[in-house]
């Protein structure tokens, strides 16, 4: 596949490296996030390219229509042509550096926070800041452990009572596997929660969830117990009941439908992820911007998902919080 592309003085406009670089990672892997997360950007940064490159071309090259991203005819043609130009690339000699001096930067988080949020991203992290070398240490999962004296400290509470810096306006919503939706008689609606086993911590409460609902009800006294977020998101992966979900830690499980949001009504936790900077270091501040921006990605995508799972299993409420 030959494509000549000229702007206004009659040049050729040439495709960036980067571009082809988004554009073949995005065909080999399915996914803009996938792509994102493997070249150390974000998936709209990976979009602006890939659009970018079709209109050099002059063709869509990926089929958006469902929700996997397929190559489209002109799309597999131009992979063929772009991917030995890309090898070559690859194949050119590179000029060693001297090493630039490391700085170590020690984080804290929680468990279900480090292993959701930071586990898969912080090596894109690293890639893009390799004078900066990441020792993450996860703490216990309560909101007022003792510091750490780390550099960051990642926590969950008050951000401005503590003199922190907001990550998250994580929203949360009754979320059950598929195995336990065969078991259990419908739910229609958020009053049907009363036929469901809930799943419960003091870290999630339930209660600002059923003000939400309209729901008249205590918090409940029966059903399994768990001190620790990621436990919960287990134990109703496993079919133990339904558990309160915040969005952005089950994006995975959003993704590939193992977790389902049940009814259209959504409650805000009170304590959200914050970061505490114990260090005023160029690094602390470059390690913090790039988790916020994180955080409002990966919130922006489980929203995305959320949405599209109501609308294809159904979900007859429409309150908000």
């Amino acid at each position: 596949m030959q494509i000549e592309q000229h702007n206004r003085r009659g040049c050729v406009r040439m495709p960036s490296t980067e571009a082809l670089r988004g554009f073949e990672a995005v065909a080999r892997l399915g996914s803009f996030e996938r792509a994102a997360r493997e070249l150390s950007l974000t998936a709209s940064a990976i979009r602006k390219r890939v659009n970018g490159l079709e209109e050099l071309v002059g063709a869509e090259l990926f089929d958006r229509r469902s929700n996997a991203i397929i190559l489209t005819e002109a799309g597999g043609k131009y992979l063929e042509s772009a991917r030995p130009i890309l090898n070559m690339l690859i194949a050119l000699p590179s000029f060693v550096q001297p090493a630039a001096a490391t700085t170590r930067l020690r984080i804290t988080a929680t468990p279900t926070f480090a292993r959701q949020m930071l586990a898969s991203s912080l090596q894109g992290f690293m890639n893009l800041y390799p004078h900066i070398d990441v020792e993450l240490i996860v703490v216990p999962p309560v909101f007022d452990y003792p510091s750490t004296n780390a550099e960051v400290e990642i926590r969950a509470g008050d951000a401005l009572a503590n003199g922190g810096i907001p990550l998250t306006q994580d929203v949360a919503m009754p979320m059950a596997s598929p195995v336990l939706l065969k078991s259990l008689p419908p739910l229609r609606c958020p009053a049907d929660l009363r036929h469901a086993p809930l799943i419960r911590t003091t870290l999630e409460p339930w209660q600002p969830w059923f003000q939400a609902a309209l729901l008249d009800w205590p918090e409940p006294q029966q059903g399994p117990k768990f001190q620790d977020l990621g436990l919960i998101y287990e134990a109703a992966l496993k079919g133990h009941g339904v558990a309160l979900c915040r969005l952005s830690l089950v994006r995975d499980w959003l993704m590939n439908d193992t977790l389902r949001p049940l009814f259209n009504v959504f409650s805000r936790p009170a304590n959200q992820y914050y970061a505490l900077t114990n260090t005023p270091s160029e690094e602390v501040r470059i390690f913090v911007q790039w988790l916020q921006s994180l955080c409002a990605e990966q919130a922006m995508l489980s929203q995305e998902l959320a949405q599209q799972a109501l609308a294809r299993h159904g979900a007859l409420d429409h309150l908000d919080a």
